[in-house]
This record gives structure tokens, sequence and C-alpha cells, in this order.
């Protein structure tokens, strides 16, 4: 008889859908569908996880150890039994580390595949031992998270899917529809009700097209318009007094700054109306439950913290974190510590050197390293295609006397520089617990077929590889379901089990800041922090000038905004373009531009132009858009290079600048020129 299993999405999406899976009298996964009694999913998944069958028996999936034959980045390799696999990095890493030290080798982890144990559980107690270097920091979230705790004391915020409470809704910087599409139902229910729905964003996307408004302001200047929009809430009596009183600290600087943001210096700044700068600021003020919900693309600028450093202040000023509907929501997943620790994992002292998450191309690259990293090892993630400047990393992945092991499925763009390939599980081939960052339900992921060929998960493959080291440490070896009791605790793991979710142990409704209560010292909110400068910060931010943008024979050299957005419905990663059914159905990567912009270029559309800057140099067809403002190009992100014209890939244009404060990157400080192939 066909069984179902219960499971859960480990992409890095907010959504962490609750899914089930069919399996048949052999053992072979038959269907895949949303589990419908998931309380935030809904029974609905996304284009690309419904054909997540075809990726797990994809033909071009690795099922066995590879070692590499040719050039490196040739993606040529032979088959090869775990013994000479496992063997081969066991010899290099040893010669290595003995002769370079343990900070020769550095791992790299991301969140392809997100989970308690399989993101990161037992390669920190390798790693560890080994003494090798770290990354710290984060592409996503980092900046996001630091930018509010610096305000609220913590990052803890609102429920999302409370917005069905709200009778106004902000959708900041986010796609919702395409990018965090099951909240999409929550918004439609306040609709329903008669509650606005309002985007902001510097390109018109499938939210904008769906919202009641649509703000355009220009890219960066969102810091500008949450100034305005306090100046005119304080100026027009829109503020809650009384919660101000009670529970914050700062007013006074922060209104000294407001007050030179004026409705036309912001629309200045911003490139919207003054009326509607004045428009908007008076809906939110005098809408009790206004709700305000934004996820990570504002953070990726050089100042993105400021960004979140003001956005939990306009609750603040008009008292909506009172209300049901009302506040401000980000990532849910600091909620997760109620119930999980991963702090039990690092049990290894790491006193190590560490890089940029976001510059592995630096830390490749470096001459000036002692010691240079000579051993790299990638699981989870495909940086060659993910990170900015990626054009450098692969020189640095090139290297010849770098030693890389990746992880993987597909041979993707990072794999084909690889020395060794193991052979990865997917989500239904391995057991896990699922945080979600996007609402709060923690998620079962049981195992619903045998690992296919010789693949393995994460976890075996650290306690391999610590077999391999000849380490015999008990607590590189601890099972699966033991480092899951390990991390979840005050949790009944068997009811989560059987159920596939549950409800982290917090407060419901959760109304986070209703009577203050801040994860501050004082329990306040920080609408002013007198210590900012200490770590380059303005007390109350406000907008300042970029690196890339200041200098102006670069702004005149390269005179347009780059955007790189997650634009493709069938993909939102690099995990599913080169699949049958996903990229092929898109389109193909392109750089689109407002009409303005190609027509003085002399480009049409379907011309094949070159965007450009210092760092590289891409050959796209052009798509003429109606979603840009003047000044602005995009080229959508997401395709390997063998789907690009010329072999580069868009974040090969990409600013690898670190965030003024968070550890993340500055993808959107990035200026280019598009002209005429050729030319």
């Amino acid at each position: 008889m066909p069984r179902d299993v219960l499971g859960t999405c480990h992409h890095d999406c907010p959504d962490s859908c609750g899914w089930i899976a069919t399996v048949d009298d052999e053992g072979r996964a038959v269907r895949l569908r949303g589990n419908p009694d998931h309380p935030y999913s809904r029974g609905e998944l996304c284009p690309k996880v419904n054909r997540m069958l075809d990726r797990v028996y994809s033909p071009d999936r690795i099922l066995h150890p590879l070692i590499r034959t040719g050039a490196k980045g040739a993606g040529e390799f032979r088959r090869a039994t775990w013994d000479e696999a496992l063997g081969t990095v066991a010899e290099r890493w040893t010669q290595l580390i003995a002769t370079h030290g343990g900070e020769t080798l550095l791992p790299w982890v991301s969140a392809g595949t997100q989970g308690v144990i399989q993101m990161s559980s037992l390669d920190q107690r390798l790693f560890g031992r080994l003494g090798t270097s770290r990354t710290e920091g984060s592409i996503c979230g980092a900046v996001a998270y630091s930018g509010a705790t610096l305000t609220m004391g913590s990052p803890r915020a609102s429920d999302p899917m409370d917005v069905r409470h709200s009778d106004f809704i902000v959708l900041w910087g986010t796609n919702t529809r395409l990018t965090n599409r099951h909240l999409w139902p929550f918004v439609e229910a306040a609709r329903a009700r008669g509650a606005e729905v309002v985007v902001i964003d510097p390109m018109r996307t499938i939210t904008a097209d769906s919202a009641d408004w649509f703000l355009q302001p220009l890219p960066g200047s969102d810091v500008a318009l949450v100034l305005g929009v306090i100046h005119v809430l304080i100026r027009d009596d829109l503020c809650d007094e009384a919660y101000i009183d009670q529970y914050t600290n700062g007013f006074p600087a922060l209104a000294r700054v407001a007050a030179e943001w004026t409705p036309e210096r912001t629309a200045a700044e911003t490139g919207l109306a003054a009326e509607d700068v004045v428009r908007f600021a008076h809906r939110y003020g005098s809408t009790p439950k206004s709700f305000i919900r934004t996820l990570i693309g504002a953070e990726h600028r050089e100042h993105g913290t400021d960004l979140f450093r003001l956005l939990p202040v306009l609750p603040s000023l008009t008292g909506s974190w009172r209300h049901l509907g009302g506040g401000y929501a980000q990532s849910t997943g600091v909620w997760a510590e109620a119930q999980v620790d991963g702090s039990v994992f690092g049990d290894v002292p790491r006193t190590t050197r560490t890089f940029p998450f976001s510059d592995l191309a630096g830390a490749l690259t470096d001459e000036t390293l002692d010691p240079a990293i000579h051993a790299l090892m990638i699981w989870n993630g495909n940086p060659a295609v993910s990170l900015p400047n990626s054009a450098l990393l692969r020189r640095g992945l090139a290297r010849d006397d770098l030693f890389t092991v990746v992880s993987e499925h597909f041979v993707t763009d990072t794999a084909r520089f690889a020395d060794v390939v193991f052979p990865a599980t997917t989500q239904l081939e391995h057991v896990d617990v699922v945080e979600s960052w996007g609402h709060l339900y923690l998620g079962w992921n049981e195992p619903a077929i045998a690992p296919l060929g010789e693949a393995v998960s994460n976890t075996e493959l650290f306690r391999r590889l610590a077999t391999a080291m000849g380490f015999d440490d008990p607590a590189l070896q601890v099972g699966d379901e033991d480092l899951i009791r390990a991390a979840v605790h005050d949790l009944d793991l068997a009811a989560l089990r059987a159920q596939g979710w549950m409800r982290y142990d917090i407060p419901e409704p959760l109304l986070p800041y209703a009577e203050g209560g801040f994860g501050t010292r004082s329990g306040r909110i920080r609408l002013e922090l007198p210590a900012a400068a200490s770590i380059g910060l303005d007390p109350v931010p406000h907008p300042r000038a970029t690196a890339e943008g200041t200098d102006a024979a670069t702004r005149s050299a390269y005179p347009l905004v780059l955007l790189t957005p997650k634009r493709h419905t069938r993909f939102l990663n690099t995990s599913y373009s080169p699949l049958p059914g996903h990229g092929d159905r898109e389109g193909g990567p392109c750089v689109e531009l407002d009409v303005a912009d190609a027509t003085a270029r002399g480009l049409a559309e379907g011309d094949l132009a070159e965007v450009y800057n210092d760092r590289a140099r891409l050959r796209l067809p052009v798509r003429i858009s109606d979603r840009l403002r003047p000044g602005v190009a995009a080229v959508p992100w997401g395709w390997w290079s063998a789907q690009h014209p010329d072999g580069g890939v868009a974040n090969d244009l990409t600013n690898v600048s670190p965030t003024r404060f968070g550890g993340g990157a500055s993808y959107h400080e990035t200026l280019v020129e598009v002209a005429a192939a050729g030319s």
C-alpha cells in the first residue's frame, strides 16, 4: 500500500512549507503535495517545489563520489569509491594542515539546505577540532538582525500571520507574492475586510501590481523616506504621545533629525511626490492597526543597517505595537530560540581567524594572507553564482594550489572547480527539524525514501570525514536523532513528528511590545543610539553617501544603478534554474532598462548589449521594461554561467564591499553602464 510521509521544505525561504510525500510499495516517491493541515502554508507548495520529485530523480543528479580529471572549472570527473574519495580528502587535509596550520582550511556553508542539523551541526565540531579558519556574517539576514537589535535590543517582532488583522498593510522592499507567497492569502484576508495594501519598492514587482497603492522610491533612498514620514507624523500630531513617553528613549534627538526632512526634501531625495509622502504618513499614522512587513532585500546596501534601525521606530511613534494587526515584522527566526539551541553543536573552542562570509573571493585571492587558504570545503551553497564579485571568486577557485571539496546534488558552477565532490541527499532522504524565518512553527522532516545511489546526509558526511581523519571522539559520531534531541528542548518530539509541525511556546496572540518590554537594558526602544559613533554609525540614522557612488569619475563612467532581483516564478535560487520545467520556461537572462535609458543608448528590445563596470562585463539581450525608473538597470539573478551568452553570471558585476555594520554585502550598491555589444 502507498504510504504518506510528512516533511518540511528545506529551501532558504521564509515559508518553510509543510508537505506530504506519497511513497509506493517499491519505495519510490510518486507524489509531493502541500500539507493542508499546516497552519501557514495550508496545502500549497510553490512552482519549483511542486516539481521537486523531478529534481530528486533527475538523471543528472550526483549519486556517487567524484574525483576531478580535467582542468578546474571544466567539470570533468570520474566516479570514485567512498574509500578513495575520503582517503584523498584526509590525506590532502592532513598534509596541508601539517605544512600551513589548521587555518589554511576554510569551511563555507550556506542555507541551501535549511534545518537544525543538516545545515550545520557536526561540521562545527570537526572543523573546531581541526582549528580551521571560519566565516562570519551573512549575505542575508544579519544586517536586518543587527539593525533591529540596535533599536529594539532584539530582532523579535510581530507575527507576520497577524497581518490578517491589519487595516493598513505596508509591504516595504519585499515581493511578497513571489518570495513569501504563502503570506499573501493572509494579506488578502485583511483586504477582504477593507484593509489597504501599499507596496514600497524601487522596482514594480508582481506584488506591486496587486497592491492598492505603489510607491517607487529611488534605489537606496528608503532612510530618507522613513525620516520624511516621521517628520509628518510629528508635525501633524499623528504620534501616540503616551506610548512615546512610556516606552521610548531619544525622541528629542529623533525629532531634531526628522525636522530637516520636510516632504519637499524627502521628495527630492526619493523621487516621490511630496504629497505622496504626506498622504502615506497620514494613512499610516491615523490607522491604529498599521502593519509593516519587510524581508531582506533592502539590507543589501552599505548602510542597510540604518533602514532596519528606523522601520521599528514607526510603530513606536504611532503606538501600533499595542494592536493585533499592528506593528512590524521581519524575520521570525529569532523566536525559534524558545525551542532550539544550536549552540550545543559548537562545543569546541573557536578562536581561529575569520573571513567575511560574502567575500570568499577575497579570501581566495588575497596574496598577503599567512597562511593562504589552500583547502576549501563547500556545502549547502553555490557561491560561484550567489556571492558578489563572482568573476574574481572563480579565479580564486581555479588556483592550482587550492584543494576544494564540495558536497552537492548536481555539478553546479561551484562544483565544477572541485577536486572531490561528495553526493548529498535531498530533503526527502534525511531527517531534520526545520526552523522558519517567516512564521512561528517548527517543522519535522521525516525521510520519505532511502538515499539514492551512494548519497549521504551532511551529518553522515561529517561523521565519515571525522573517521577518515582518524578522530575517535564520540562527539563526532552522534546520530541524527540524538543531535535533534540535543538541540530541541521543551517540546514533545514525538508529537512534532506525528503532526509534522508545532508552534513555538510563545504567547498567542503575539503582541511583543504592547506594553514596552523591549530587549534593551531600560526596556524602552532606542529612538537614538548615543554610543553609535563608537561603532561607526549615527545616533539617529540619516542618508549617507556610499563608497561606490561617491567618486564623480566612477559615477560618470557607470551612471546606472544595478539591481539583481529574484524575478522568476519557477526558480528563486540557483538550485532549479538549469532543470527542465524551470529555467527553460523563464526566457533566459537579460538586462532590463527603462525605455528612456535604452533609447539614450541606441538600444531596442532584443538587442545584444554589454553590461559592465570595473569588475566584469556581461553580454545580455535587452528587455525594455516599464517596471524600472530611469537610471536603473536590472539583471535578474539565479542563472548559471552556461545559461548566460558569455559564461558570466549576474553577480560578476556586484559589489562585494561589506555593509557598514552587520556583516552583510552591498549587492545593491553597484553601478554599471550598458552599451550596444561590441561598441
